[in-house]
């Protein structure tokens, strides 16, 4: 019982993990609805029960991990990293360049590391080192042809499932992380689905048709407005009587949230369209690959946690250098 107490000891944590399945269960209703009435086509209907079949599959192991504890989450982060990676590497040929693809997973691997022994310090210093390491770690293979094109193409890895990623699971040394964490995931998600509902319902000029034909400037506005007060209010409950508790700090962070996620998915859009793709992969029925579905996050946590770091910080209490014993 002491590990249920603690898991959903936040009342934010037991009315978001409430809310989705609340969703899950509407959203299955509205679906078989629109099944027995026969008000939508086949091709709708069948690609919607794979989308909310995905996310019943997807959800549980997101969350499952935030409530489980810290080490749960700093490994699903790694995990999910070393995946998106993966998916990257196949998509743009990096694969093909063996030695940058293992210092970039040996990157991921030692930011995630810095991240479970709590070492912040480490932990920064990671990000400018390890691309160091990427710039000059092919230069003895005396290829100089596309030696910008593979630097980069690695560089921007890490920098991505790496050290953005990583930011995720350094969060959870904080004692109070499991809300903040299953509002940020869930909140991108939400900004999805509110992009593609005000763009639907409200239409008008597309955002940016040449990288996301489907995307519309009225989209792209309602999702800030409806991510940006709901992570307002709901990060408002987390954060009271801390310093980040006045209005103009937390509607900043719903903007980021929001921001940061259709910038995500945008950039996931325009190296897709770059390499000539619709999606980075196929394992998940009606979202594509990993990536397509996480690419919100990649700058969502590096955004969010830079700001909540500014004015309160991250575990200021909590044990440092767990692992390595240092001061």
């Amino acid at each position: 019982m002491r590990g249920w107490d603690i898991a959903f000891g936040h009342p934010v944590t037991q009315g978001l993990v409430a809310a989705t399945i609340g969703i899950l269960l509407l959203a299955a209703a509205v679906i078989g609805a629109l099944t027995v009435t026969g008000r939508a086509s086949p091709a709708l209907r069948r690609e919607l029960w794979l989308r909310l079949a995905s996310w019943a599959v997807l959800l549980p192991l997101i969350m499952a991990p935030i409530l489980l504890g810290r080490e749960w989450v700093i490994a699903a982060v790694t995990l999910l990293g070393l995946a998106c990676l993966r998916e990257y590497d196949r998509a743009t040929g990096l694969f093909r360049e063996h030695w940058l693809v293992a210092v970039v997973v040996l990157g991921i691997l030692a930011v995630n590391f810095a991240a479970l022994d709590h070492w912040y310090g480490f932990f920064v210093a990671l990000w400018p080192l390890t691309v160091t390491v990427i710039a000059v770690a092919s230069i003895p293979l005396d290829r100089p042809a596309g030696y910008i094109q593979r630097t980069a193409l690695a560089i921007f890895a890490y920098m991505l499932f790496g050290a953005g990623l990583a930011h995720l699971g350094y969060m959870a040394n904080d004692p109070n992380y499991r809300p903040l964490l299953l509002l940020l995931v869930l909140a991108v998600g939400l900004n999805d689905v509110a992009a593609f509902t005000s763009g639907k319902l409200i239409g008008g000029r597309k955002l940016l048709p040449a990288t996301s034909p489907n995307k519309t400037l009225s989209g792209a506005l309602g999702a800030l407005v409806c991510t940006t007060l709901l992570v307002a209010y709901v990060a408002g409950l987390i954060f009271e009587g801390t310093p980040m508790d006045s209005t103009w700090k937390l509607l900043a962070l719903g903007a980021l949230v929001s921001i940061g996620g259709q910038a995500g998915d945008l950039m996931l859009s325009s190296i897709k369209r770059d390499i000539g793709i619709k999606d980075m992969g196929v394992l998940l029925p009606g979202h594509g690959g990993i990536l397509d579905r996480f690419n919100s996050l990649l700058l969502v946590a590096p955004a969010t946690f830079h700001l909540i770091q500014f004015y309160i910080g991250w575990g200021l209490d909590a044990p440092t250098r767990i692992l390595t014993g240092g001061p």
